[in-house]
């Protein structure tokens, strides 16, 4: 072995690096290892080791000790706390600039809670159900070869839940949903209505709901089975333990085979009772239902499965596609395939038709989520600005701390500990405005109250906090990085200027990046509006005036209509499926008596006054008649302008007589209607046609259409829901003006433009702030200029004028920007899909630059006056 290959001591070789600086170590570490090599030389190896041993421990010095850790954590603590002192003496002493950063941020970032506890609440949906990332929905795309694109649909057949769970290898579970389980339960003389689904067997397999009495492996595998909540139990029968008891539902007697715990909200499947899926299945099947087992029969069913923990998706997709494959074979001009969706994206989500529950859509969270951070990122630009335009009086502070030996990450860490301060300040003002701003958000829409409640929790608070956190360093950064690279040299000289780049003044760019978006809201708003506006005011071609829609809710509606007709304020009545132009579409085909020639339409099936009632005009034929001939009404309909065109004929007197199959029923057109709007704005006048409504399956349900005349309505509404029970005195009266359910089909975009004005309001009351702050700065330092002036004879609308022109040319800059991008952003995108938009006038448009300069020109004159109102002899006796 040479001496090279000797090694010394190996725990005096680590006591060495454990004690020495690290800016020693190096050269004496290599000093040692020479003499250990030319100890063993000359002394041995056994001495060699000794002298190095003792030669380490010699060179344990105070000079050569390194710091203990604690050592430099107790110094970064104290610096911490210096910190805060510095950053609490900035505050107090800068009250105004202190206090408009706060505000400013606290506005932004309760836009930023209420985003946080929207995302944490929705995200904890259907979370509580054990192995929920194993659970999956079948979902399906629908493509007909009349209609454009693929529709994706929440929904699927039965048919299809059946195949995956006879077919599907790798499938553990499969549970097979009906909505509208809606009906009447009767215990006695007492009588309940309660809406549920129906379910399969695997039901409380798959989904983790707590079940309080019976076997949840066995509560729904019988006919007549019913699973309640402990809620509707205890409305049933005043308690929970009723496993066993009977119910009476429609005809039948049904058994309560268990009771479970209420769904949280925080669960996608709401319902008050479940009723066992094989009682509908026999009952469709001993009917001789034809659609019930066809392919695409999948309007009202869903399909959830639960996979094993080796599970491969991938298969089962494959597998999916080959049932698609086959079973598309048996349907005629459309295409459905059914794909998998994990259970934790159900309620955020695509749009999907159909869906089952409350569903949020992911294209809203996103826009919401853009509109926050644009308010917050204005927030944060007012502070950078603000923070930029103090620089010269910071500069002193900063330059004296560097020559007293402070580096750079000590001054870009002070300006970022004062950031969060404030920032942790605005967050305690902040939650004081969340708290007020939470009941309006939820009241926006229906759809929303029912999604969420934006319950407080630790989750939601630690979130708040890394909020706060997060904002202040995203203000402060810019701050912290321009003051630390402050040239002491230059420490006296003006460094309000700031180049962003070589031709951009930086604090310029964030006033016109502040005031774009205040102006883009305000046209955002003001388009938005002008749209809303002219969709509920819209002549849809129907009359709307004075009807009054009433739900039958399963009752004879020939005896509410009986007990209506008698009240002398009710001049006409009708009866329809729905409320047609409202978003309520029933579709259907029709095709001619060649089978490849169909088309796909809209229909409503209405009585013989509906059409006279709504004023619809008939170009050609007859309207339907009361009474039912030999070949009976519901083989006669009434068709609009549009499929008189899909049929190729000009004159609507020749579609007249013409048979033709609608849903694979031959039928003859008794009449040609004049197009009118029979869905919303947002889509184009289709095709569409009326069939005759006499006695509707109940399943369908039916409203009443009532025309009234007069000046009590409330009187009138008491009249209506008397007449009410005497028919039905356990539902209570569903009734809503036509004009009602117009409005509440634009809730959507009322709601947009409630938020998006929402955020107008605070954009501007934040850039207001902002530029209140600077034109404080400016005329603070334009002081003796403004002095001067005055003296040699200036108004006091010279000096606004002064003053306001830099300002009014950032602001014209905004406006060529703002207005251009919101009217594209608008309709390139927000409304590209409606089909009737609303004009657009000078105002629309307009409106916000109008408003802006008009705040802007009222901070700038109100400082400009107080400055110009001082004796200028005060300013200048010390020049």
């Amino acid at each position: 072995m040479t001496h090279q290959q000797i090694k010394p001591p190996k725990w005096a070789n680590q006591f060495l690096n454990w004690y020495c600086k690290p800016d020693l170590l190096e050269d004496l570490e290599g000093d040692l290892n020479e003499y250990f090599i030319r100890n063993i030389k000359e002394k041995g190896i056994r001495r060699a080791r000794l002298i190095y041993m003792v030669d380490v421990i010699k060179f344990l010095r105070l000079y050569t000790i390194r710091k203990p850790s604690f050592v430099s954590i107790l110094i970064q603590w104290i610096m911490l706390g210096s910190y805060f002192k510095t950053s609490g003496r900035n505050i107090l002493r800068n009250k105004l600039f202190s206090s408009i950063n706060i505000i400013g941020l606290a506005i932004s970032m309760s836009v930023g809670l209420v985003l946080i506890a929207l995302i944490v609440e929705l995200n904890s949906y259907d979370k509580f159900h054990s192995n929920y990332d194993r659970i999956y929905r079948v979902m399906n795309t629908y493509e007909s070869i009349s209609n454009d694109g693929v529709d994706e649909y929440a929904s699927t057949s039965v048919l299809a839940g059946k195949r995956i769970a006879e077919s599907v290898s790798g499938v553990d579970k499969v549970v097979l949903l009906r909505r509208n389980f809606t009906a009447d339960l009767h215990v006695g003389e007492k009588t309940i209505p309660l809406e549920g689904l129906w379910a399969s067997e695997e039901f409380l397999n798959i989904f983790s709901f707590e079940v309080l009495s019976g076997d949840p492996a066995t509560a729904l595998r019988d006919l007549n089975s019913v699973v309640l909540t402990s809620s509707s139990a205890k409305k049933l029968y005043g308690k929970e333990d009723v496993v066993g008891y009977q119910v009476l539902i429609d005809t039948a007697n049904y058994t309560i085979t268990a009771v479970i715990k209420d769904p949280p909200l925080n669960s996608h499947l709401r319902f008050q009772m479940l009723g066992s899926f094989i009682t509908i299945d026999t009952k469709r099947l001993a009917d001789n239902d034809n659609n019930w087992m066809k392919w695409d029969y999948m309007w009202q069913n869903y399909v959830y499965f639960f996979l094993p923990t080796d599970y491969d998706l991938e298969s089962i997709t494959r597998s999916f596609e080959t049932i698609s494959e086959a079973e598309n074979k048996t349907v005629e001009n459309k295409t459905i395939n059914i794909y998998p969706q994990p259970l934790s994206e159900v309620v955020i989500s695509a749009d999907l038709s159909n869906n089952i529950g409350p569903n949020f859509s992911k294209s809203m969270l996103f826009i919401l989520g853009g509109l926050a951070l644009v308010v917050i990122v204005s927030a944060c630009f007012n502070y950078t600005n603000l923070s930029i335009a103090r620089a010269l009086r910071r500069a002193r502070e900063v330059g004296i701390r560097k020559v007293v030996g402070a580096s750079k990450n000590q001054i870009f860490g002070q300006f970022i500990i004062e950031a969060i301060i404030i920032s942790v300040l605005a967050l305690v003002l902040a939650f004081i405005l969340f708290l007020l701003i939470k009941p309006h958000f939820l009241s926006i829409d229906r759809s929303i109250e029912r999604l969420v409640i934006l319950e407080l929790t630790p989750a939601i608070f630690f979130f708040f906090i890394v909020l706060a956190v997060t904002v202040g360093i995203l203000a402060g950064f810019f701050p912290a990085v321009f003051f630390a690279k402050i040239n002491t040299i230059k420490v006296l000289k003006n460094l309000s200027a700031v180049q962003l780049f070589k031709h951009v003044n930086f604090r310029k760019f964030l006033i016109v990046f502040q005031y774009t978006l205040s102006i883009g809201f305000i046209v955002a708003v003001s388009i938005g509006y002008r749209q809303y506006q002219h969709s509920i005011a819209f002549d849809l071609g129907l009359t709307t005036e004075n009807i009054l829609n009433i739900d039958v809710q399963d009752n004879k509606s020939d005896l509410i209509i009986k007990e209506l007709s008698e009240l002398p304020e009710v001049k006409s009545i009708s009866k329809s499926l729905y409320v047609t132009a409202v978003g309520t579409s029933w579709t259907g085909y029709f095709r001619s008596n060649d089978p490849h020639d169909s088309t796909t339409f809209y229909y409503n099936y209405v009585d013989e006054n509906f059409i006279p009632m709504h004023n619809i005009n008939l170009l050609a034929g007859k309207n339907f008649y009361p009474k039912v001939s030999e070949e009976g009404n519901d083989a006669r309909i009434i068709i609009n302008q549009k499929l008189l065109k899909w049929m190729s004929l000009e004159n609507p007197e020749d579609a007249v007589g013409q048979e033709i199959f609608m849903n694979g029923k031959k039928c003859t057109v008794i009449g040609v209607m004049q197009d009118f709007h029979h869905n919303t704005l947002n889509n184009p006048i289709s095709n569409f046609a009326f069939r005759y409504f006499d006695n509707p399956p109940t399943q369908w349900g039916s409203v009443i259409n009532l025309k009234i005349q007069s000046t009590d309505l409330i009187g009138l509404m008491s009249k209506i829901e008397e007449a009410w029970k005497k028919v039905d005195h356990v539902h209570p009266l569903n009734a809503t003006f036509y004009s009602e359910k117009i409005e509440k089909a634009y809730d959507e975009m009322s709601g947009m433009v409630q938020i998006i004005g929402f955020l107008a309001f605070l954009s501007i009351s934040i850039a207001s702030m902002g530029l209140l702050g600077m034109v404080v700065f400016t005329t603070e330092t334009r002081l003796r200029e403004i002095s001067v002036r005055k003296v040699f004879g200036a108004t006091e609308g010279n000096l606004i004028i002064l003053m306001s022109k830099g300002f009014i040319f950032l602001l014209s800059i905004a406006s060529l920007i703002a207005i251009p991008s919101a009217y594209l952003l608008f309709d390139k995108m927000i409304f590209d899909k409606i089909a009737y938009r609303a004009p657009l006038g000078f105002v629309d448009l307009f409106s916000g630059t109008l408003i802006v300069l008009s705040i802007a020109l009222l901070a700038i004159s109100s400082q400009t006056v107080k400055v110009a109102r001082v004796n200028p002899a005060k300013t200048l006796r010390n020049d």
